[in-house]
């Protein structure tokens, strides 16, 4: 009876230092996930921080506009370098290692600027703005998605660019948005089976670079301090009430925002986290920071016990 008893409890004593074995190596392999996946850094809390230094965050380069593919092994940013045209980088996660960013060329030269370069929530298209010159022939276009590259670049066929726009991203459905460059004002489009034949405002009150949640449930946008004339541009967010309406450009404050202008909001496609860029290189260039997207809930829960 006594040897069964100590049988008993060595097979009690293996089983449980297995599961203590299998529990840390899930939290290391989880660890190990969450390092790969964003360039080897520690994701932040609710204080934001810059991202990748000198690999994506390159001084003496302006940054903006992050954007990672859904199954997060690909990242796109935008930037440009003195007087050059405006390009988009990219970087492909292969055997736990990010490669070198480089220009993705889209159009092939057919446009003398590319940039903005967003994956859809689908995976399938990445939808960028090009142009040739300044606030004059800003459109959106788009490539398809292939295996290890892309398709030939496609000036969207929509009423979208019947204006100058930039800053298109697709919700969770596929609706479009984008911002107006002649009105300074969000729109969207709504998906109609892979198509955008008509245009809406999207009826927030002030704001551009506007980025939309996967279920619509709130938008970021860059604004100045409360839509005063100031070159000191905010994040603030727009969340929409349940009869569609949009609440008032909400500033996240200051664990986002800082003396310098910060702008071109965007979100990790599982929410996680908040990527934006911040003016605050000698210079005038911007760098790109990140921070938990629990601060959007935090200025949620904020607005709403105020009602």
């Amino acid at each position: 009876m006594r040897n069964f008893q100590i049988s008993l409890l060595s097979i009690t004593i293996v089983v449980f230092f297995n599961a203590c074995n299998k529990k840390n190596q899930s939290k290391s392999s989880d660890s190990k996930i969450i390092e790969v996946s964003y360039f080897g850094q520690k994701p932040p809390g609710t204080t934001a921080e810059i991202f990748a230094p000198e690999i994506v965050s390159v001084n003496g380069r302006y940054e903006y506009a992050v954007s990672f593919s859904p199954d997060m092994n690909e990242m796109y940013f935008s930037g440009n370098k003195e007087e050059k045209p405006q390009v988009v980088y990219f970087s492909r996660l292969k055997d736990e290692k990010w490669s070198t960013p480089k220009i993705a060329n889209f159009t092939k030269g057919k446009k003398k600027n590319e940039l903005e370069g967003f994956v859809s929530l689908n995976g399938e298209k990445i939808f960028f703005t090009a142009y040739d010159s300044i606030f004059s022939d800003e459109n959106i276009w788009y490539v398809n998605r292939l295996e290890n590259s892309w398709s030939e670049a496609i000036k969207l066929d929509s009423p979208i660019n019947d204006d100058i726009v930039f800053y298109s991203n697709t919700s969770e459905n596929g609706d479009l948005f984008y911002t107006s460059i002649s009105q300074w004002k969000m729109y969207y489009a709504p998906n109609k089976n892979g198509e955008f034949p008509e245009v809406h405002e999207v009826g927030i009150e002030y704001g551009g670079h506007g980025f939309i949640s996967p279920s619509q449930d709130f938008i970021l946008v860059d604004a100045q301090k409360e839509n005063e004339e100031t070159k000191d541009r905010d994040i603030h967010v727009c969340f929409k009430d349940k009869d569609g309406t949009w609440s008032k450009p909400i500033n996240l404050g200051d664990a986002v925002n800082s003396k310098f202008a910060e702008t071109c909001p965007s979100l990790t496609p599982d929410g996680k986290y908040l990527f934006f860029s911040r003016y605050d290189e000698e210079g005038g260039l911007s760098n790109i920071y990140w921070i938990s997207a629990e601060v959007i809930n935090k200025v949620k829960s904020v607005e709403f016990d105020r009602h």
